[in-house]
């Protein structure tokens, strides 16, 4: 059964253990992730958010990149756990590489000089909600799913493999698919700590 969204802020968690049957169609994922691109708010409607979904082979394919360029920076007999992340995340079904686009950040800081330092940060802050909200929409449909952040090891592999224009800047990765195994209970403090109200 679908969840609500605030029983998919709940649940959303980081699922390392996922797989390739879903019970979601193609249709839905791309939709997902449509939705979330066209809605997500950006600092001056900039739109600055840029997403790629890989799925199938395209998705195997992204993970055997990533595997050879760690393979090339991480010492031969410290290379197994790496090895068996990489497994991990390849089991899953799909992931989608989340992007902002600098030619538009750049624009803005000429055009709005006095705020020109605030852009890059409102860029990633934007891209933060956007992950956020894929990554719960994708626990409402019951997939599981984590970020990564392999950028600067597989961007150019990335760019190449996928034809991705250069003013895109690789943000994040989110691999998902279907989880195989239960996430732990989350700790949390105390909320009044961390929430002040006045009136």
């Amino acid at each position: 059964m679908k969840k609500t969204f605030d029983e998919a802020i709940e649940a959303r968690r980081s699922f390392y253990a996922i797989g390739k049957n879903v019970n979601v169609s193609d249709e839905v994922i791309k939709e997902v992730v449509e939705h979330a691109v066209k809605y997500v708010p950006s600092a001056f409607n900039s739109q600055t958010a840029r997403a790629v979904v890989l799925l199938a082979d395209e998705h195997d394919k992204l993970w055997e990149l990533t595997r050879e360029s760690l393979r090339k920076i991480v010492p031969a007999e410290a290379f197994a756990p790496t090895n068996e992340k990489m497994d991990a995340f390849k089991s899953g079904y799909g992931t989608i590489l989340f992007f902002e686009d600098q030619a538009i950040v750049e624009g803005l800081q000429q055009q709005f000089a006095l705020y020109k330092d605030n852009f890059p940060v409102w860029s990633q802050q934007s891209s933060g909600m956007l992950q956020f909200t894929i990554w719960t929409a994708l626990e409402g449909e019951g997939l599981g799913a984590s970020l990564q952040h392999y950028n600067e090891i597989i961007e150019s592999g990335v760019k190449e493999a996928w034809h991705i224009p250069q003013n895109w800047k690789l943000i994040a990765q989110m691999p998902f698919g279907q989880p195989l195994a239960p996430v732990g209970e989350k700790e949390f403090g105390p909320i009044e700590d961390r929430v002040k109200i006045y009136k």
